[in-house]
Formats: C-alpha cells, sequence, structure tokens
C-alpha cells in the first residue's frame, strides 16, 4: 500500500502506516466499508483463539470479559461514560424499544431513504405518525409536537452528513428527542455526546469487526433511561447475570446494560482486538485519512466529468449514474457498491491513495 498523507511520514503518520501494513494485506482493491469492513490481522487471530476454546471445551471466561472490554472501549470511542453503553444484535433492535415507548399519535420526524433498520421500527407501530423529509431539510422541519427527530449521522446510501448540531437545537426548542444511527459514521467520524438522546451503531462495518453486535447508547437512570423498557431483557440485562438465570429477572442492571442482549461471544472477541487498532491509530488520525482518500477520488471524478452526489467531509462518495459499472469493476478487482444506480466509494483506514487512483483509472477506461 502506498499511503497518501498532507505532511512527511514521520512521527504518528509513520505509526499509522506501520500499524496499517501490519494488520490488512487484501487481495483486491477493497472500497466497500460501507457494506463491510476488513478483518485486522490481530481480530482474525482472535476469532481463531475462541473458537478453539469451544472446541476444546475450555473454560469461556475469557469470552465474557472480551463484551465488557468492548462494551468500555466503545464508550470511549463515542466519548460516553460506558454505564451509558449497552451491547446487542440489530439497529433494528433498538428502535423498537424506542418505539414502543412512545405515546399513541406522537411524531417521528425522519429523512428521506434513510436506512431501514433506523426507520422501519416507528412505520410497524401503526398509531404513530412517522413525518419523512429531505436530509438538508430535516431541522427546519422540527415542529411542535414533533416527539423524535431518527436520523442516520451519516446516509448509507450517498455519505451524506445530517447537520446534527442544527436538529439537536431544533429538538430542543421544540421539546422533541434525537435518535442517532452511527453505524456509517463511528470508527472515522466523532459524533458530539451532547448531540442526542439515543445512539445505535453496528461493529462490522466502520469498526471493522465480525458481524453480530450492535451498539446502544442511552440515558443513564437519572433520566429514567429515557423512558425505554427492555422488553428483551434476558438474564444478561440483570444487575448481577449469573444471578439471573432463572425466572424473572428480580434486579435488571442499574445502568444501561439493563438493554444488552445476550451476546455473540465469538463476534466480541474479534470486536475487542478491532477496537483496540482504531484507538493505537486514533481516531481523529482515522477521519484525516479516510476524508483525505474521499475528497482525492471527488477531485478526480471532476477530471473524469462526473459530479458526485455532496457531501463535503464525508468519507463515502457516492455517484449517480454510474452504479450499473459495480460488476465490472469487481471483475477488475475493485470492490465497490451500487446503491439505486449510484456508484458508492467508502474510504478506510486500510486504503491507500494508490486504490483511489486504481478506482479512477478504471473508470476513465
Amino acid at each position: 500500500m502506498d499511503f497518501d498523507f498532507t505532511g512527511p511520514h514521520s512521527g504518528p503518520m509513520e505509526t499509522f502506516e506501520t500499524l496499517v501494513r501490519a494488520e490488512f494485506a487484501p487481495k483486491n482493491t477493497y472500497l466497500n466499508t460501507a457494506s463491510n469492513g476488513l478483518l485486522p490481522a490481530r481480530t482474525v487471530t482472535a476469532l481463531h483463539r475462541a473458537v478453539r476454546l469451544r472446541a476444546e471445551g475450555r473454560p469461556l471466561g475469557s469470552l465474557y470479559e472480551d463484551v465488557e472490554a468492548v462494551r468500555a472501549s466503545f464508550a470511549r470511542l463515542a466519548g460516553v461514560p460506558v454505564e451509558r453503553v449497552a451491547t446487542g444484535a440489530s439497529v433494528a433492535e433498538y428502535g423498537a424499544l424506542i418505539a414502543a415507548s412512545l405515546p399513541a399519535g406522537a411524531e417521528v420526524l425522519t429523512a428521506e431513504a434513510d436506512f431501514s433498520s433506523l426507520v422501519n421500527p416507528f412505520h410497524m407501530r401503526a398509531d404513530l405518525t412517522v413525518r419523512v423529509v429531505p436530509l438538508e431539510r430535516l431541522a427546519e422541519s422540527v415542529r411542535p409536537g414533533t416527539a423524535l427527530v431518527a436520523v442516520s449521522a451519516a446516509q448509507s446510501a450517498d455519505g451524506r452528513l445530517a447537520d446534527l448540531p442544527a436538529v439537536r437545537a431544533a429538538a430542543r426548542t421544540h421539546g422533541a428527542r434525537v435518535y442517532v444511527d452511527a453505524s456509517q459514521s463511528v470508527g472515522w467520524l466523532r459524533v458530539d455526546p451532547d448531540g442526542y438522546d439515543f445512539l445505535a451503531a453496528v461493529g462490522f462495518k466502520w469498526l471493522m469487526g465480525p458481524h453480530g453486535a450492535t451498539f446502544f447508547v442511552g440515558p443513564g437512570a437519572a433520566d429514567g433511561f429515557g423512558g425505554l423498557t427492555p422488553l428483551l431483557a434476558g438474564w444478561s440485562a440483570g444487575e448481577r447475570p449469573w444471578d439471573s438465570c432463572y425466572g424473572p429477572v428480580t434486579e435488571l442492571a442499574h445502568a444501561v446494560r439493563r438493554f444488552d442482549v445476550s451476546p455473540a461471544l465469538f463476534t466480541y472477541a474479534g470486536l475487542r482486538t478491532s477496537l483496540e487498532l482504531i484507538e493505537e491509530l486514533g481516531a481523529d488520525a482515522v477521519h484525516a485519512h479516510d476524508v483525505a482518500l474521499a475528497e482525492r477520488f471527488r477531485k478526480g471524478l471532476g477530471s473524469l466529468g462526473h459530479e458526485p452526489v455532496p457531501a463535503p467531509g464525508s468519507a463515502i462518495v457516492s455517484v449517480p449514474g454510474l452504479g450499473h459499472r459495480q460488476g465490472e469493476l469487481s471483475a477488475a478487482g475493485i470492490e465497490v457498491s451500487d446503491r439505486a444506480g449510484n456508484l458508492r466509494a467508502a474510504f478506510h483506514l486500510y486504503n491507500s491513495a494508490a486504490d483511489v487512483d486504481r478506482l479512477l483509472d478504471v473508470l476513465a477506461g
């Protein structure tokens, strides 16, 4: 890989490149993190170790320790106390909890064509009013009577970034809450922990973990847990999980962990090392690297006469009218996505300037 930075390769930049080279050796030009992140070498090793524990019948206590280490690591990345983080399996399950907490007739405001796992739970309640507006009009569309604004920090389809400070300000003015899906942003883009009431994010995209883990950040006990009822609570949601295995859970966790779902242990064994890598590299360094590559691609597209969907500051670039070339690009060893006719490229820490240039060269024919 030939990494391209804005300054000389020394100090932290040299460390960044060295760490990435040690963890990734893709066999193709992989520009599809918005679908699935690559697994670091350390994560593959951790998964093999976890599987061997099960295969050999050894104690699994270390795998449960991984869950708590992952919770703490995500809390640091999100800038929130660990007591505010729950772990589950999907964004939709946490959206369902939020939807269930709303009174009949409540209005939920969403952006057009936002990801289904975020918005669909609210459509499943026929007694809620779901109002859909263009992303750029989301903040100005909050009004008296709006109970919740639900939006992705970065749009899956095209990488556009929500103006979360404006949304949060409008929500506060009208007494609404804000629910953010950070699945396409956490790992490369910081989200202000004061900018939302609820947040959910999967671990298999920009966090580069295996499938099967989702994080949820919600209000703590002092704020009544945001009015949510832990409808999915099982033994793992107890204050003392191993004492909560039989009969009703008599004491739910005093933290947001009460919204935990029984963990997929192998997933957390791998995810622990993936998050450790992000923390070693530094979230700000990852952001600078990813966005610089996306900007390089945008500039190159202009020289080819193509205009991407405007998404300044995003690591995701979507190009209208080029989605049909996804198969051709894949055959050439370049992995991107076709989303609604748009070609979507997503740039992450294991990508390089050479990857950008190769994609541009193939597009140029």
